[in-house]
């Protein structure tokens, strides 16, 4: 441990000491100490909030609504969000799930004509020490123009620097003898080393916010915003965030949320599998709340994501705010003439031209071949650079909407599906990576939380598969499991003993957490926390984290 004036640091990753020295100069470390001892205390209250709704639902079987409290924000109608800066006003394509810590595909990303780069240290990013000090420091390197052959940052895609969310703590770092919050760290360190020459370069500092579920969250991001502009010597307001709207309780307070953060705000965004798995989180112990297979029955067209679209469209550019939607993880396959290229293409076109439809601002694709087509498909189905004049007056959306649960049953293709995905996460994340493909998509965090929580959602409901009545049972779970074993292998390619256990491993981690009696709120919090997640890190200290994520497409 290095410390510092209060501070505990641990020393740097091997092969890292140039970065680390770099980040943590004795002016970070003092910046970071006071940012972290003013706001530990009230990221305390948000997470107990979180506890306290919680436990209110589950006590009173009450559904979620809008509210009373606040119905004077919604009901006024004259409030808008501060304009946003000129390199916002479109967001057609943003290229999503770009861990930093992956070089080479940061260097694509900032090389491609995408409108910005989601740089994730959140749902496509394992936060390993390593990937977390490498991350950050290959941010300080494109901002400050060190990466050959790169456009320059005022002329590269813009930015969009996503922290990790408030239930994930840094460990490496203690302040006032306490493990320090995650996105604390992360956006301290991304403001203080990068915020002044971003915002030179009319570039920033802009933000993805992960997984806010009350306006009351918004407003003490609202506090940290101002707090640090302040201590930066930076404008009021400079600071623009997107706030991922990624639980259903946030669905009920968007107007709020934006209101929060009007200053700040460069609008709301949707998703669809963080959004779906809050309801097994809030609600999934309610036969009334039963998920049906998502693999079958779940896209945005279903009217409970549609009517949640909606809603944020209409919010957002009633409020002067864009509006974007979700990540397209489907990959192309390279060879452009097969018919695989064709039926891929026009998947992701027809899913993307619904949101467009809806009144979308822009949303993000994780394959770069991509961006492209679809900001030829914003340019033959919109008008110039966002859709703010869309203001959707032709809809309504009731609670009632926000809460119906689509039809639909299990089917044994997409229990074995939602198995597999939730064990590579766990073991993506053993090796140190965030996110990884398999059957032609991308997974992240994202796609790991939905699948691991149905499958824990259908054993707790003894709910019986379509097709052949089989009960879902922790029995049934873990042969099938089993029997997946040898698939996996060849996915993730497993070559030595190591690769082997490493599987192992995640399947008895997968197998444990989808059996618990009480449902784990995050994944990732729960691996974060875990023994076997935090010791595996010195076993790839020596990989390198550039390396493209493993399994087949």
């Amino acid at each position: 441990m290095l410390v510092h004036e209060g501070v505990e640091l641990e020393t740097p990753p091997s092969g890292l000491e140039r970065e680390f020295h770099t980040l943590f100069n004795s002016d970070a470390l003092q910046f970071l100490s006071e940012l972290i001892s003013t706001f530990q205390g009230e990221v305390d209250k948000v997470l107990n909030l979180r506890v306290l709704r919680k436990v209110e639902l589950d006590l009173t079987g009450e559904l979620p609504g809008f509210l009373k409290d606040t119905a004077h924000i919604r009901n006024d109608p004259s409030w808008r969000v501060s304009p946003v800066p000129d390199r916002l006003h479109c967001r057609h394509v943003d290229v999503g799930d770009l861990s930093p810590c992956d070089t080479q595909r940061l260097i694509m990303g900032l090389k491609s004509t995408a409108q910005g780069l989601q740089i994730d240290f959140d749902d496509g990013n394992c936060p390993t020490y390593r990937n977390q000090i490498k991350g950050i420091y290959n941010v300080y390197q494109a901002v400050h123009n060190q990466f050959q052959d790169v456009p320059p940052i005022s002329q590269a895609p813009v930015l969009m620097l996503r922290p990790r969310a408030w239930n994930m703590v840094e460990h490496n770092m203690i302040v006032n003898g306490r493990e320090v919050p995650g996105p604390l760290f992360d956006f301290g360190l991304l403001m203080f080393h990068n915020a002044k020459l971003l915002l030179q370069n009319q570039s920033g500092p802009f933000f993805y916010l992960s997984k806010v579920e009350s306006y009351k969250e918004a407003r003490l991001w609202s506090q940290i915003f101002f707090w640090t502009e302040k201590k930066l010597g930076l404008p009021a307001g400079c600071i623009k965030a997107t706030v991922l709207i990624e639980c259903v309780l946030a669905s009920f307070e968007m107007e709020e949320i934006l209101y929060e953060l009007k200053e700040h705000s460069a609008g709301l965004n949707c998703g669809i599998w963080d959004y779906s798995a809050s309801f097994v989180n809030k609600f999934g112990h309610r036969a009334d709340f039963l998920l049906p297979d998502r693999s079958k029955y779940v896209d945005m067209e279903k009217h409970f994501l549609h009517s949640y679209m909606d809603l944020l469209v209409q919010t957002c550019h009633r409020r002067g705010a864009l509006a974007t939607g979700g990540m397209a993880a489907l990959l192309l396959p390279r060879d452009k003439e097969s018919d695989l290229y064709k039926t891929v293409l026009r998947t992701v076109t027809r899913l993307k031209l619904l949101e467009i439809k809806a009144g979308v601002d822009g949303f993000m694709v994780y394959d770069m071949d991509l961006i492209e087509p679809i900001q030829k498909l914003f340019q033959l189905h919109s008008h110039g650079q966002n859709q703010l004049l869309q203001l959707r007056e032709d809809i309504t959306v009731t609670p009632e909407d926000l809460l119906i649960m689509p039809a639909g049953g299990v089917t044994l293709y997409g229990l074995r599906y939602n198995i597999a995905v939730g064990v590579l996460f766990i073991e993506a994340w053993l090796s140190g990576r965030g996110h990884f493909f398999y059957l032609g998509k991308v997974e992240d965090s994202a796609t790991a939380e939905i699948s691991r929580s149905q499958v824990w959602q259908w054993i707790r409901h003894q709910v019986r598969l379509e097709d052949d009545g089989t009960v879902v049972t922790r029995a049934l779970v873990s042969s099938l499991a089993e029997g997946l074993t040898e698939d996996l292998k060849a996915a993730i390619d497993c070559q030595t003993s190591r690769d082997k256990q490493r599987l192992m491993t995640a399947v008895s981690m997968f197998l444990e957490i989808v059996q618990k009696n009480d449902f784990p709120e995050f994944l990732t919090t729960y691996l974060n926390l875990d023994h076997t997640f935090l010791s595996s890190q010195s076993q790839h200290e020596d990989r390198q984290t550039d390396t493209a994520p493993k399994a087949r497409l």
